[in-house]
C-alpha cells in the first residue's frame, strides 16, 4: 500500500537477516505494490499506510484463496445487500484525512486552544505529579497499555502483581478487608455502593440517604442509577435526617464524603452506629492521600469505602480516565462488583496472580445481575499503585502534611482579610463566606480569573479551593492576593506566611495505625531500583508489543504511538474537568469533531460522549429509551427483548436501567429466530420498550435479517439499541442506522484504538437518532445533552475525556476512506483465517456463501470426545506458541472466538495458523495414542522455563523440551515465555488472599 512503509519494512528485514544464524521463512512483503506518489507535495507519512497490516500484494493473496478478484466482490458476499450503504458516506469526502504530520500539528493547535489557568476547583479532581519514571515508562509504554485483561493469568502476571499492589494500598490506606482492582469513576462506584446497599435488604427496604455533603457530580450519577432500581433515593443531613424513625424503618444505606466536597471532616462514628442499629449499611466516599493523615473508616465503622485515586499520580485530563477504588468489608466481598486480584498457585505449586472468583462477576448473572461492569481501569490504576511504590509510606505522608500545612496557610491568611471559613477542621479544602467583605463572589473570581487561577464556583455566597501535590509558595502568594485584591486590600508575599503550628484535624480523627508495611512499598524509591522493577513486571505480559492477541469480541487492533502523542500534553492532560468553558476551546472542538464524525460513521443524528465503558454505553443508551418513552405517556413500557446469543452485560444493562428481560432464541445456524422474536414482541406489545442486538452477530455473522427484526420490534412500540461491540466490521459497508437502530454504542478501546491498558480504560459513546437526540445524559457541572435529558451517567461531563483524542487522531488520521478500508481488511483477514483453518477446526457459523465477518467461531467439542482435551487446554498450549489465546468459551462454551483485525500482516496472521494447524497436530498424536490423555503437550501447558530448566531426573514428560519450548523454527529466535505454569483456580478461590506478601510471607519465602 505504501512506498514508504514497504521500503522501511524491506530495509530493515534485509539488515536483520544478516544477523539471522536459524533459517526462517522469507519476507513476504516487497516494492511489487509501491505506489508513486501523485504529488511531490504529497504526504509520504499517511497513517492508513501505517496502521493498515497488509499491503496490496497481501490483499491479492488472500483474495485469490478465497476465490475473488476484487474486494468488492468479496465485500459483496460477506454484508448483506440490502444494508450495504453507498460508499461516499463515509470517505474522504465526509471524513477528510490527515497525515501523521499534520495530525501533529492540528493537535498542537488545539492544545493551544485551551488557556494553561491553574485550577484549585477541586471537587474530586487534582492537579497530580506524576512521577517520570510512570509516566514514561508506564503511561507512555505499549507495554503496559497493550495488553488485554488479565483472563489468561500466565502470560500476565507482571500486571497482576501490580494491580495487587494497588488492591493492597487501598485495603491498607482504608483499614477495609478486601478492595477490588478499580471502578470506572467515584460517582459510579457510589452508585455500586447504593445498589450494593439495596440489593443487601433483598429489596425490602428501599431508601438509600446520601449526605449533602457528597459532591454533586456523584449525586447525579445516584440518580439517574437509583431510578432503574425503584429506590428512593434522599439527598440531606446525615447526622441530623436519621433522627427520623420514619426513614430509618426503610434504609438500606447511607453515603457520607470524607472530608466532604466543601473539605469539612466529620466525625461519622456516631451514624454508623445508628445506621448499623437499622440494619443499613454506611457507605462513604473518601480521598487517599487524606486517609495518611485521618483515622481511616475502616476503623470507625465503614461498610464500603470508595474514592478517586487519581491524585496518586494520574493526570486530570479533563476529567479521567481514573481509577476508582472501592473497598469492602469481609462480608461483602461475594457481592463486590468489579475485579478482584487474588494469589494462588501454578500447578507445581509456585504462587501466582489471577482474577479470583471471576463467577462472582455480575455480568455473568446476566437478567440476575445487580451491575453490569465487565472492566476496570487497569492502566490508571496500575499508575497510582506504582505512585505509591515509589513514594512509599514516608514521602506519602510528607506530601499530604505538606498539602495540610499550605492550606492551613491559606486559610489563616484569607481571614486576615475579613472572609471566613465553615469550617476549623479540614484536610486539603477550604470553603469561605465571601459576603462579610464582597458583594458577591464574582468579585473573588475575577481576581483569581487575572491571576490565571480557577477556584470552585459554589454560589454568591461561598467560593471553594483545593489544594494538592503540585502547588508551590508562590501559588499560596497567588491565591491569597486573589482573595486580597477583592477585598481591595495589600497583597502578600512570601516572606509573609509562616507555616502553622498545629493540625487542623481533631486528635480524634487524627490517624494512628501504620499503613503499607508490606515490603513492595518500601524498597523501590531511588528511579534506579523503580526503573528496574517496572521492566521486571513488564516483561512477564504479552502485549501487542510481542504478538497479535485475536481475542474474538475485543478488536485488538494498532494503537498508534501518533494518536497516543498529545495524550499526555499539558495543555490536554492538566486541565479541571469543571474548568469554565472559555479555557477548554480546544477540548470543545475535539469533542465537536469527534462527535460529527461518529455520526457520521454510525448514520445517527446526535452523540454523547459521557459513558466511560461499553457497558456505561448500554446503560445510557437504554436508559434514553426509557426516558422517551416516558415524555410519550408510556413509562409502563418496561419490556426488553434480548437474543440469548448476547453478551451477559446486554441483559445485565436492560435491568440496571429498570427493565424486564425476556430472551429471544437463535436457530442452530446461528441466525436470529425471527418467529420467536415476533411472537414475543406482539406478545408483549403494549409493554415493549426496547430490543437489544449485537450485529454482526456474536456468533461472527452478517445476520440478513436484521432489518426484519428491527421492523418488528417498531412495528410493537418498542426501539431498537444496536450494540456496537462489533463496529468494526461494519465502518463504510453499512451502519447501525441503516440496519434499523435507534441507538446504539461503540467501543472506543475496540474499534477507534484507544488501548486496552491490560483491562481498561475504555469509552462506550452512544449515537442515537434524531428523537432520541433530546434525552442524551446531562451533567450538573457542565451542561450536556439534550433539552429532556437523562441526569449524568459518569462523574466527568465527557467521561474520560483526555482519551477522546486518541479516537479522534485515529479517526482523523485515517480519513473516511482508510477507515472503511480497515473494516473490509478486518473481514478479509477473519475470512482467510477461517478458510487456512477450515479442514483442521470446525468452523461454527458462516453464511450462505462461506463467509464470516470480522471473527469467527471455532468449536473443539470434538477434541473433548475423542481425547479429554478442553479449550482450556489449546489456549494454554498457544501460550507456548507466544500467542496470547482467542476468547475462550464464549459465547459458546466448547467454542473459540477469533478476531485478527486489521492491522495485523499476512505474516502474522500466518503465523497464528501455522500454530493452530501445529496444534491440531500435537492433538491428533493424543486422539491416536502417540501421547497419553493425561500427561502431554497440552494438558501440561504452558512451559514455562522454570518447567523446562528441570533436571533429567524431574523431567517426567513424554515428549521433549524442544517440543515443548519450540514447536515452530520461529520460536528459537522470537520467545514469549509464560512466567508460571497453569494456574490451579480452585486453590485460589478456596484460599483467597488478595492483597501482597507482608514482611513475614517475604522472608519466609527467602
Amino acid at each position: 500500500m505504501a512506498a514508504f512503509r514497504n521500503l522501511c519494512l524491506l530495509v530493515s528485514r534485509n539488515v536483520v537477516h544478516h544477523a539471522r544464524h536459524t533459517p526462517l521463512r522469507a519476507p513476504s512483503r516487497g516494492l511489487a505494490t509501491a505506489k508513486t506518489p501523485s504529488s511531490v507535495f504529497e504526504s509520504l507519512d499517511t497513517f492508513a499506510d501505517r496502521h493498515l497490516g497488509p499491503d496490496d500484494g497481501e490483499v491479492g493473496q488472500m483474495l485469490a484463496k478465497l476465490g475473488y478478484d476484487s474486494m468488492d466482490a468479496f465485500v459483496a458476499d460477506t454484508v448483506p445487500e440490502k444494508i450495504r450503504v453507498a460508499p461516499a458516506l463515509v470517505s474522504n469526502e465526509s471524513i477528510p484525512a490527515l497525515s501523521e504530520s499534520e495530525l501533529f500539528l492540528r493537535a498542537k493547535e488545539l492544545g493551544k486552544a485551551n488557556k494553561p489557568f491553574k485550577s484549585f476547583i477541586g471537587m474530586g479532581y487534582h492537579n497530580a505529579v506524576v512521577p517520570p519514571v510512570i509516566l514514561r515508562n508506564v503511561m507512555e509504554s505499549p507495554a503496559w497499555y497493550t495488553p488485554y485483561t488479565p483472563y489468561q493469568p500466565e502470560i500476565a502476571q507482571g500486571r497482576l502483581e501490580s494491580l495487587v499492589n494497588f488492591q493492597t494500598m487501598v485495603m491498607s490506606l482504608t483499614s477495609m478487608d478486601i478492595a477490588n482492582a478499580s471502578l470506572l469513576d467515584e460517582a459510579t462506584a457510589a452508585a455500586e455502593g447504593m445498589v450494593m446497599s439495596f440489593t443487601g435488604t433483598s429489596g425490602k427496604k428501599r431508601t438509600f440517604l446520601a449526605d449533602s455533603g457528597v459532591a454533586p457530580q456523584t449525586i447525579a450519577v445516584l440518580k439517574t442509577r437509583a431510578k432503574g432500581f425503584g429506590i428512593n433515593l434522599v439527598v440531606g443531613d446525615a447526622l441530623v435526617d436519621l433522627k427520623d424513625e420514619a426513614l430509618r424503618a426503610d434504609l438500606c444505606g447511607v453515603l457520607v464524603q470524607y472530608p466532604d466536597v466543601n473539605g469539612v471532616v466529620k466525625d461519622f462514628s456516631g451514624l454508623a452506629e445508628t445506621v448499623h442499629a437499622s440494619g443499613a449499611l454506611l457507605v462513604c466516599a473518601t480521598d487517599l492521600l487524606a486517609l495518611t493523615m485521618l483515622k481511616p473508616p475502616g476503623e470507625w465503622g465503614a461498610d464500603i469505602v470508595l474514592g478517586n485515586s487519581a491524585r496518586f499520580g494520574v493526570p486530570a485530563g479533563y476529567g479521567g480516565p481514573h481509577a476508582a477504588f472501592f473497598a469492602v468489608t469481609d462480608k461483602l466481598k461475594r457481592k463486590m462488583p468489579g475485579r478482584l486480584i487474588g494469589r494462588s498457585r501454578d500447578v507445581n505449586g509456585k504462587p501466582a496472580y489471577r482474577l479470583a472468583l471471576q463467577t462472582r462477576e455480575q455480568h455473568i448473572r446476566r437478567e440476575k445481575a445487580t451491575s453490569n461492569i465487565c472492566t476496570s481501569q487497569a492502566l490508571l490504576a496500575n499508575m497510582a499503585a506504582m505512585y505509591a511504590v515509589y513514594h512509599g509510606p514516608t514521602n506519602l505522608l510528607r506530601i499530604a502534611q505538606k498539602v495540610h500545612a499550605f492550606t492551613q496557610i491559606v486559610k489563616d491568611a484569607v481571614e486576615n482579610y475579613g472572609y471566613k471559613a465553615v469550617s476549623e477542621q479540614f484536610f486539603d479544602t477550604l470553603t469561605f463566606d465571601v459576603s462579610a467583605v464582597v458583594q458577591d463572589a464574582g468579585a473573588v473570581h475575577s481576581t483569581a480569573l487575572n491571576a490565571g487561577i480557577n477556584l470552585r464556583r459554589i454560589n454568591e455566597q461561598y467560593v471553594g479551593l483545593t489544594l494538592d501535590e503540585s502547588v508551590g509558595a508562590e501559588d499560596l502568594v497567588s491565591i491569597i492576593n486573589a482573595f486580597a485584591s477583592a477585598a481591595a486590600q495589600s497583597p502578600v508575599s512570601l516572606g509573609d506566611l509562616t507555616a502553622p503550628s498545629s493540625l487542623a484535624v481533631p486528635e480524634s480523627l487524627r490517624r494512628t495505625s501504620q499503613f503499607l508495611p508490606h515490603p513492595v512499598f518500601n524498597t523501590h524509591h531511588s528511579e534506579t531500583e523503580m526503573l528496574r522493577y517496572i521492566y521486571h513486571l513488564q516483561e512477564k505480559d504479552l502485549g501487542l508489543v510481542h504478538a497479535m492477541i485475536p481475542l474474538g469480541s475485543c478488536t485488538m487492533k494498532l494503537n498508534s504511538t501518533s494518536s497516543m502523542i498529545p495524550l499526555t500534553w499539558p495543555e490536554f492532560a492538566s486541565v479541571h474537568p469543571f474548568a469554565p468553558k472559555d479555557q477548554v476551546k480546544g477540548y470543545e472542538q475535539v469533542i465537536r469533531e469527534l462527535e460529527s464524525d461518529l455520526c457520521k460513521i454510525t448514520g445517527f443524528h446526535a452523540c454523547s460522549l459521557q459513558p466511560n465503558s461499553g457497558a456505561a454505553g448500554e446503560y445510557a443508551g437504554l436508559s434514553v429509551i426509557r426516558a422517551y418513552h416516558e415524555s410519550r405517556g408510556e413509562g409502563h413500557r418496561d419490556i426488553c427483548l434480548i437474543p440469548v446469543s448476547a453478551h451477559g452485560t446486554n441483559p445485565a444493562s436492560a435491568v440496571m436501567a429498570g427493565l424486564k428481560v425476556v430472551p429471544v432464541k437463535t436457530h442452530a445456524d446461528g441466525n436470529l429466530d425471527l418467529e420467536d422474536l415476533k411472537t414475543k414482541a406482539e406478545k408483549h406489545k403494549d409493554k415493549l420498550a426496547a430490543f437489544m442486538i449485537t450485529y454482526p452477530s456474536t456468533f461472527g455473522v452478517f445476520e440478513h435479517g436484521v432489518q426484519d427484526a428491527c421492523k418488528i420490534v417498531h412495528d410493537n412500540g418498542g426501539q431498537v439499541y444496536l450494540d456496537g461491540a462489533n463496529l468494526n466490521a461494519q465502518i463504510g459497508s453499512t451502519n447501525p442506522a441503516t440496519c434499523g437502530g435507534d441507538v446504539c454504542h461503540m467501543n472506543l478501546h475496540k474499534t477507534f484504538a484507544i488501548p486496552h491498558g491490560g483491562g481498561g480504560p475504555g469509552v462506550g459513546p452512544i449515537c442515537v437518532a434524531e428523537h432520541l437526540a433530546p434525552f442524551l445524559p446531562t451533567h450538573p457541572i457542565v451542561s450536556t445533552g439534550g433539552d429532556q435529558a437523562i441526569n449524568a451517567v459518569a462523574a466527568a461531563p465527557y467521561g474520560s475525556a483526555s482519551i477522546l483524542l486518541i479516537s479522534w487522531a485515529y479517526i482523523k488520521m485515517l480519513g473516511g476512506n482508510g477507515l472503511s478500508d480497515a473494516s473490509r481488511l478486518a473481514l478479509l483477514n477473519a475470512n482467510y483465517m477461517a478458510h487456512r483453518l477450515s479442514g483442521h477446526y470446525t468452523l461454527r457459523y458462516k453464511n450462505g456463501k462461506g463467509r464470516v465477518a470480522h471473527e469467527l467461531l471455532i468449536d473443539l467439542a470434538e477434541f473433548d470426545k475423542a481425547a479429554g482435551l478442553k479449550v482450556n487446554d489449546f489456549a494454554k498450549r498457544l501460550q507456548d506458541y507466544g500467542f496470547h489465546p482467542p476468547t475462550c468459551s464464549w459465547p459458546i462454551s466448547t467454542c473459540m472466538l477469533i478476531e485478527p483485525t486489521e492491522s495485523e500482516t499476512l505474516e502474522e496472521i500466518d503465523r497464528f495458523c501455522d500454530a493452530m494447524i501445529q496444534i491440531r497436530k500435537e492433538a491428533e498424536d493424543i486422539i491416536t495414542g502417540k501421547q497419553p490423555k493425561d500427561n502431554n503437550v497440552l494438558k501440561n501447558a504452558p512451559h514455562p522455563i522454570s518447567v523446562i530448566a528441570l533436571s533429567e531426573e524431574e523431567w517426567n514428560r513424554p515428549y521433549s523440551r524442544q517440543t515443548a519450548a519450540y514447536p515452530m523454527p520461529w520460536l528459537l529466535e522470537k520467545k514469549f515465555w509464560p512466567t508460571v505454569s497453569r494456574i490451579d483456580d480452585a486453590y485460589g478461590d478456596l484460599h483467597l488472599i488478595c492483597d501482597c506478601p507482608s514482611v513475614e510471607e517475604s522472608a519466609s519465602s527467602l
